[in-house]
């Protein structure tokens, strides 16, 4: 299968974008899969979190990133990544060594430069908050430290600074691919964060209200980088088909995930058409621009 109308019309450079999302990231395989079989390759990748390490082996892997994440996720289980009850430090519940393992299982070169597409992950500085963009150097370090949710996992030293995950000030790290140079931006964005509002408020309990506000935060914040950046250059956001997400510590749905993404999001880009800076996301027949 040939790359689609829609894709080819993007102007270059094109930058993958790939945001936050923890367990829920085997969608971003499924989205993967949709891209390489229309034989899309991007000129540069930005990654916010567990999107830090999908869009590293997509780096890697520039024809067959795919199989690699499905691979990862499928054999993936909570104790791998979240090894509650063995803290490296009082700066997180969780050592990160079961982070570093996973990075090193991926296939990845042990410094930056060294990956056939230009790669950026994106973190935060918890001492100023600034978004810190890691470019070059360490591998490693810089997809540990992109995904070091604070309390969850101790923060990452480099370069002098103290970094955290980038999704809490970049859940989608549009507004990055943008400063890299990007010409259009293609959206792997996941989780109950990246769709429609509910319509129904929270259950009553203390857990449903912040998770619910939550959510409501990360939403805010990705349709505020989105339209920023899609008053610029053509930003298409490629839908998933999930409706229904597990919670984040359950990684017994990667099939499904993976399934339903590369099919709803392989539709969409089948009906793509760009003409210009805008937003374009939702299913085929809702395609909508938004603000020249």
């Amino acid at each position: 299968m040939g790359e689609t109308a829609g894709l080819r019309a993007l102007p270059r450079p094109v930058a993958v974008a790939v945001g936050g999302g923890g367990v829920l990231g085997a969608a971003h395989a499924g989205v993967g899969y949709a891209l390489e079989q229309r034989g899309f390759v991007p000129d540069l990748i930005v990654g916010t979190s567990v999107g830090a390490l999908t869009g590293a082996i997509a780096a890697a892997h520039p024809d067959s990133a795919a199989p690699w994440l499905e691979d990862v996720w499928t054999r993936l289980r909570r104790r791998d990544v979240f090894p509650i009850g063995y803290p490296s430090s009082r700066a997180g519940i969780c050592a990160d060594r079961g982070l570093r393992r996973l990075i090193g299982r991926a296939g990845l070169p042990p410094v930056i430069e060294e990956l056939p597409i230009p790669f950026t992950a994106v973190a935060m500085d918890l001492v100023t908050g600034d978004e810190v963009l890691l470019d070059r150097g360490d591998l490693e370090s810089a997809l540990v430290a992109s995904a070091a949710i604070p309390g969850v996992f101790p923060p990452v030293t480099r370069g002098g600074r103290t970094l955290v995950d980038g999704g809490v000030i970049a859940y989608v790290p549009v507004r990055a691919a943008l400063r890299a140079g990007a010409a259009s931006v293609v959206v792997l964005s996941i989780g109950p964060e990246s769709g429609p509002s509910p319509s129904a408020g929270p259950a009553p309990r203390a857990t449903a209200v912040a998770a619910r506000a939550g959510v409501l935060l990360f939403r805010h914040q990705i349709e505020r980088d989105l339209r920023e950046v899609a008053r610029h250059v053509p930003t298409v956001v490629l839908p998933t088909g999930i409706e229904q997400w597990p919670p984040p510590w359950d990684f017994g749905h990667a099939r499904r995930l993976i399934r339903t993404a590369s099919a709803t999001a392989g539709r969409f880009l089948d009906e793509l058409r760009v003409d210009g800076p805008g937003l374009y996301r939702g299913a085929a027949r809702e395609l909508t621009r938004a603000g020249r």
